[in-house]
């Protein structure tokens, strides 16, 4: 379906869900970005939202005056730092992100009139996600087919009888998506606490948990220790467990600064990921008409699973050959000795069984280390999604730590959101165990008590609702259904929920999951203007990179029925708490500004918040490892740490699979189905597997199979089962597979938890391939 907007054709929703015999395999490609990403972006933006829309909306994406991606949460460039913001301040998938926020097609109750929910539930997310913005509150009752309209008050009223009907606030969960901004974060986790419960999970536990445990036990402080700067300065970046290409498209033009001053980059990753191998950046000549720039010096293609044994081995190492920053070690740091011990002796055979890389390979990559003397560590989910994540993490510490590239310029730590502002979220107090100084200064702040004892985080959230300790959901923002692991039991413990709530922009999959009462809240988009009685509003934000910035929405909103995040807090609070709270709730509806000036009195680092965030660049959050090389630990010291490195059982016949994202996609949200680097296009059902491997276990490229998981705990095991994959002859490493989230979730049991972190386990694996 075609219609006119805007001076352009603008394409209706698809009509049709997947195809998934349509899928055509080609070769991947040899360079990220360039020409083509330019015109893919133009012809999704068009498609969406038209040429007006588009006109006005990219323009002002990432700059001062204008909006933050609502994609990823790599940072801007800062005028302080000596850099200058391009008039096209985006990457491919953020403008298809905006394409899909912006877009013109709309899901109104007669949508829901047409579609029971029982049909919605049998559709794939790419075909949910396409029908477009959400226009009106909605509501399902107990025993209904089908969602209809419900008026905005009485849907408030409805879920704050609901919830103050439970026999204890611990009975309900409020999940937070990293899209949440700032203001709305921080009235969400007061209204939580206010009700009486921690129960804040977020999408934080699912991806960079691990990375928080690990750097707040290691240097005190649970975020990055780099600006962009630093990564742009350094004479070495180590990219680990990471696809900048597809997930942080803009890190690639940082990537291009380190080769052009003379550094090098090491890429550690199961599959040879276009975007670390070349990029063509299409605002310069090399670009467009050039042949890029290569990026990796070394790409190590790591056996999943084997991230601990390589750093481990990169240690002793650096040991053997006494390149240990002794000055800094002695002075800040606490536990060398045992450290040292352990890490002196390397077991090679060990070693290279579990990387699967040479030891000469190896040996390389320790001699750039030392080579070095300025050092950035960046890792994501390729780290953070392991059973050893919090001790790999931690060994690769250790390895900064020696060559004392902590706390000085180009060297630190630099764990890569996702989400963005997820990081911003958990600085605003979304987090089920929040420590007592935060939770003192709410108190004193508002005069209210807020509940001490630790909440549930996601995992352990499903588990609750699984076992009816749970009885209630609220979701401000994300697609919880689509984020989460075992896919059959997550469904099943929400559906099993007397109320559901999710607040939302689009339609996704959790709206198809709906507890026995259900309401869908539709709110404001990152790129929609925000006028509440108290005039025009902007929201804040925090990047990777600890930088907290304005945003500010210039399109008008996809209908007359939504609201804000914060005024959906704020009103649902009043109607939940009552008239007689202390709290001024309907002072934050009106004016943001008096948001902002509780979370300066509350928030460490965040002092005179409105005057500095109003500042061209906004203002970056206070870092003691970073800043002074002090470092807030049980010690009081940087601290090293014992890594074991369990070897992974890999039975006969299996594979380790690994979870990934299609470069048509971010997060659970799919835009399309071209994964166009690695040359798979038109379907999602297909798991990457080596040819040798295919070969070995009697399979055939292009052969159906349904995809077993193996997991065992006690003694048991257990199975779950993701049916009709397309096996695609692909050069991942040896022994290990891929294949696209959310659909393989379902084989990520809510027993497979990265260890300390309670992470799920989706980067280890172990399947078996049924033939169909």
């Amino acid at each position: 379906m075609i219609e006119a907007h805007s001076g352009h054709m603008v394409r209706g929703a698809p009509e049709q869900d997947i195809d998934e015999s349509a899928l055509e395999v080609g070769s991947p490609k040899r360079a990220a970005a360039g020409v083509k990403g330019v015109l893919v972006s133009l012809q999704r933006s068009w498609e969406q939202m038209g040429a007006g829309r588009t006109l006005k909306t990219l323009p002002l994406l990432n700059q001062r005056s204008g909006f933050d991606c609502p994609g990823c949460a790599w940072p801007d460039p800062r005028e302080e730092d000596g850099d200058r913001r391009k008039l096209a301040e985006f990457c491919e998938n953020g403008a298809k992100a905006v394409a899909e926020e912006a877009t013109t097609r709309r899901v109104g109750p007669e949508f829901f009139a047409r579609h029971p929910i029982a049909e919605l539930a049998g559709k794939t997310d790419y075909w949910l996600g396409q029908q477009g913005r959400l226009t009106q509150p909605m509501v399902r009752l107990d025993g209904d087919e089908h969602y209809r309209p419900i008026g905005w008050a009485d849907a408030f009223d409805l879920i704050a009888e609901r919830l103050n009907g439970l026999d204890s606030p611990d009975e309900a969960v409020f999940y937070t998506s990293g899209r949440t901004s700032n203001e709305a974060a921080f009235l969400y986790q007061l209204m939580v606490r206010g009700f009486g419960t921690n129960n804040l999970p977020d999408c934080s536990n699912m991806c960079h948990e691990s990375s928080g445990s690990a750097l707040t036990e290691t240097i005190g402080i649970g975020k990055g220790s780099v600006s962009l700067a630093d990564v742009e300065q350094a004479d070495l970046v180590l990219v680990v467990g990471q696809n900048p290409g597809t997930n942080h498209p803009r890190m690639l033009s940082s990537l291009e600064k380190v080769k052009r001053r003379g550094g090098r980059i090491i890429a550690v990753n199961p599959l040879p990921e276009t975007g670390l191998m070349r990029f063509k950046n299409p605002q310069n000549v090399r670009g467009v008409i050039g042949g890029g720039t290569p990026l990796a010096d070394e790409f190590a293609q790591i056996r999943i699973g084997g991230d601990l044994a390589l750093f481990r081995a990169i240690n002793g190492l650096v040991l053997e050959a006494g390149a240990v920053d002794r000055e800094f070690v002695d002075a800040h740091t606490h536990g060398f000795e045992e450290f040292a011990a352990q890490a002196a002796e390397i077991d090679w055979a060990a070693t290279e069984e579990a990387t699967g890389l040479e030891r000469a390979q190896i040996e390389r990559i320790a001699g750039m280390v030392i080579a070095s003397e300025r050092t950035v560590a960046c890792w994501a989910m390729g780290l953070t999604q392991q059973k050893a994540a919090v001790a790999t993490i931690r060994e690769v510490v250790n390895l900064l730590l020696l060559r004392g590239m902590i706390g000085k310029p180009g060297a630190g730590v630099c764990p890569v959101r996702g989400h963005s502002n997820v990081q911003g979220d958990r600085t605003m107090g979304i987090w089920e165990k929040m420590p007592k100084a935060f939770l003192d200064a709410l108190e004193a702040e508002f005069g209210v008590p807020v509940p001490r004892r630790h909440g549930l985080d996601t995992v352990d959230s499903l588990r609750a609702m699984r076992d009816g300790r749970v009885r209630a959901f609220v979701g401000m923002g994300g697609n919880f259904v689509a984020a989460t692991p075992d896919t059959e039991a997550t469904e099943q413990a929400l559906r099993d929920c007397e109320l559901t709530v999710q607040i939302s922009t689009k339609l996704n999959r959790s709206h198809a999951v709906a507890g026995r009462t259900a309401l869908i809240l539709p709110t404001l988009g990152r790129t929609e203007k925000d006028v509440q009685a108290g005039g025009e509003q902007f929201v804040t934000v925090e990047d990777s990179m600890s930088v907290v910035h304005r945003s500010r929405g210039r399109l008008e909103p996809a209908s007359e029925h939504l609201l804000s995040e914060v005024a959906i807090v704020s009103r649902l609070a009043r109607r939940l708490l009552g008239n007689g709270h202390p709290v001024r709730w309907e002072v934050f509806e009106t004016d943001y500004d008096a948001v902002r000036d509780h979370i300066a009195n509350v928030v460490p680092g965040c002092e005179d918040y409105n005057r500095r965030v109003r500042e061209p660049d906004g203002f970056v959050l206070p870092h003691p490892p970073r800043d002074s090389r002090t470092f807030r630990t049980a010690t009081g010291k940087a601290n090293f740490t014992v890594n074991e490195a369990a070897p992974l059982e890999l039975p006969e016949g299996r594979l380790l699979l690994q979870t990934l994202r299609s470069h048509d996609q971010y997060n659970t949200t799919i835009y399309g189905l071209s994964d166009r680097y690695r040359g798979i296009e038109d379907a999602r059902r297909v798991v990457m597997v080596n040819p040798a491997d295919v070969e070995a276990l009697g399979f055939a490229d292009g052969d159906v199979v349904d995809l077993v998981s193996e997991w065992g705990q006690d003694g048991t095991t257990e199975e779950r089962r993701a049916e009709r994959f397309r096996i695609v002859a692909y050069p991942t490493a040896r022994d290990c597979a891929a294949a696209y989230y959310p659909e393989a979730n379902a084989l990520v049991p809510l027993g497979s938890v990265a260890e300390r972190s309670n992470t799920p386990v989706s980067k280890a694996i172990v399947v078996r391939l049924e033939r169909r």
